[in-house]
């Protein structure tokens, strides 16, 4: 079995994150490519967060929820019309909302889990209610990095 994997054809793994993707630009999701997936695994979720936003914001600035995606799914598209559930962000709007540090460079971690269930759990709506449901459920994790600043 292959080990999952979360690549962009838009930024390297600890590079930069194109400013088009930033909440002040386009806000538009990067495209992303998840290889390796599980054959055992029931459905995909994909979390985006800036842990760097505990010191400005009092807490990990979550980006982007997406869960139930098809365990088939290998390419997410840039500004990706979800074929799955999103959560709310941080922004308080449901979907992708863009990199937006107030204080500098912040790192951003796109995290790809591949459960061995779908979450189908009405009312999950946040990145920490999804985490709580795919407790005891991940077969399989991968992080992607990206800076961005202002």
């Amino acid at each position: 079995m292959s080990e999952l994997t979360l690549t962009s054809p838009a930024f390297a793994d600890g590079e930069p994150i194109p400013e088009e993707y930033g909440y002040e630009a386009r806000d538009v999701n990067p495209p992303l490519r998840i290889d390796g997936v599980p054959d055992a695994a029931e459905s995909i979720v994909l979390l985006v967060d800036d842990p760097d936003a505990v010191e400005p914001a009092g807490k990990v600035w979550d980006h982007w929820t997406v869960y139930d995606l098809d365990p088939e799914l290998t390419e997410i598209p840039e500004d990706w019309d979800v074929e799955g559930v999103e959560g709310r962000n941080d922004y308080g709007e449901i979907g992708y909302g863009g990199p937006n540090p107030p204080d500098g460079e912040h790192t951003y971690r796109f995290r790809v889990y591949a459960l061995d269930r779908s979450l189908n759990t009405a009312g999950v709506e946040t990145k920490d209610a999804v985490e709580a449901a795919m407790d005891g459920h991940v077969l399989a994790q991968a992080t992607l990095t990206g800076t961005y600043a202002p």
